[in-house]
């Protein structure tokens, strides 16, 4: 009997090998190789001189009908249409991705249950037992529908043979990582499972028409586990964002070919479910008190404006070397800002341990929150606060300069909106009382921090 050929699988980025090594040299990652079992796959057809193909007939752009009676299906969230660029799109596959216990299930399980009011709506699980998902679906109220339908299955093929059945017009699969062919090998969540797994379902879903949602398991680093030609493969990759255990939970698309990838819908989790929060900004601002160390950001999430409290503490380090650390802040970001305090102005921080707190869970990726953070450690550390009806906005530059900010106007409007007077922002936006411009970090410092 012949002895079957094995080879070495990349996790990370699929490359194979011979024989096991500990690094990649593909991708340079430590023990991501897993030994899989190659399938024989006979001559190939181009040894024996057979070509199966046939001659494509193609069309021109004009004679293409646009398909413009194709009808989005809405999730019962507005600001998570806005997201998708107006719904889930028939045929389309959609990719979610987050950190487990951050609420997945729960908010495709309400969109489920929203979307089989009106249309057959299937909830594969290979995760959780029936039990399981039906103790969460009356949590939710979603036991009640009769168009919800529900399967527990680690099959791709026997998903996809469902998928093309055509019962379904919106499939949800929980989650691709436990989905394994019977032609491969390999464990469930490998390189090849999920690349082969995931061209199954999609083609099953652009023959039927019916529109697929994947949930993706994530890394520690945070990036989705599997091979990068999964976010290739499907339409829509929508990152899940969050503190799992409180605060607000933020959805953005990282990849839409239907609509914008600027745009984010925040939820809250409460006992019937996630909610969306209508007003975030005075939601942040609730319980704030004005101290020293607190600023008012100006930030955006996405398209929308929105107003967060950016919190300090500077101590005297007990150590020899000091201590820098941030929540919802980029803490590259934060060493880069303290330098630039200390070389442009005449703070002295090397001996100060550092803390930096965005409230709220709210993970800042606004280049625009350099000055709140700044004014926020210099507020700190000086012991002085910032007015209470000032919000503040604005990039800092490594020669100190206060750098343009995007969507100024979109930024004053939610300040004034919640009763702010005024706003400390770049030069290049002081165009009205409202605004206070500055140019370099000094006089921000300087002329907008009170004794």
């Amino acid at each position: 009997m012949a002895k079957s050929k094995t080879q070495f699988v990349c996790q990370n980025c699929g490359a194979t090998y011979g024989k096991w090594t500990g690094r990649c040299d593909n991708c340079g990652e430590w023990n991501t190789l897993v030994e899989q079992v190659v399938a024989s796959s006979g001559k190939s057809a181009v040894s024996k001189g057979a070509f199966s193909g046939q001659v494509l007939q193609p069309q021109t752009m004009q004679s293409i009908s646009a398909e413009d009676s194709i009808k989005r299906l809405g999730t019962g969230f507005s600001d998570l249409d806005d997201v998708l660029g107006g719904g889930i799109l028939p045929g389309g596959v959609i990719l979610m991705a987050g950190q487990p216990g951050i609420g997945k299930s729960t908010l495709l399980l309400q969109v489920s249950a929203y979307v089989a009011k009106s249309t057959p709506v299937l909830y594969a699980s290979g995760e959780e037992s029936s039990s399981q998902v039906k103790l969460r679906a009356e949590r939710l109220g979603a036991e009640k529908s009769e168009q919800l339908s529900f399967v527990a299955s680690t099959s791709a093929d026997d998903i996809a043979a469902t998928i093309r059945s055509g019962r379904y017009k919106l499939v949800i699969i929980d989650s691709i990582q436990t989905l394994s062919l019977d032609d491969i090998t390999s464990a469930p969540g490998t390189v090849s499972q999920i690349t082969n797994s995931s061209n199954v379902i999609i083609r099953a879903a652009k023959e039927a028409g019916a529109a697929v949602v994947l949930v993706g398991h994530v890394t520690k680093e945070g990036s989705i586990a599997g091979p990068k030609v999964l976010e290739h493969l499907v339409d829509v990759v929508l990152q899940f964002e969050g503190d799992r255990y409180g605060g607000f939970k933020v959805v953005r698309a990282a990849k839409n070919r239907y609509g914008s990838t600027s745009e984010a819908a925040i939820f809250e989790m409460y006992e019937e479910g996630l909610r969306l929060v209508e007003n975030p900004s005075a939601a942040l601002l609730a319980e704030r008190q004005n101290a020293d160390g607190s600023v008012v950001l100006a930030t955006l999430e996405g398209n929308r404006p929105l107003l967060v409290e950016i919190q300090a503490l500077v101590n005297p380090t007990s150590f020899g070397y000091p201590k820098r650390t941030a929540s919802g802040f980029d803490l590259n970001r934060l060493n880069l800002l303290i330098a630039v305090l200390e070389r442009r102005t005449k703070l002295n921080l090397s001996d100060k341990d550092i803390y930096i707190n965005v409230v709220g869970g709210i993970r800042l990726n606004d280049q625009a929150a350099d000055l709140a953070v700044c004014m926020a450690i210099a507020s700190a550390a000086a012991g002085r606060r910032i007015d209470d009806e000032t919000v503040v906005f604005g990039e800092v530059g490594l020669g100190g300069e206060i750098r343009s900010a995007q969507a100024a106007d979109r930024r004053v409007q939610e300040a004034k909106k919640l009763g702010f007077s005024k706003a400390i922002a770049p030069k290049t936006h002081d165009k009205n009382s409202f605004i206070k411009g500055v140019g370099d970090l000094r006089t921000a410092l300087i002329d907008y921090l009170q004794k």
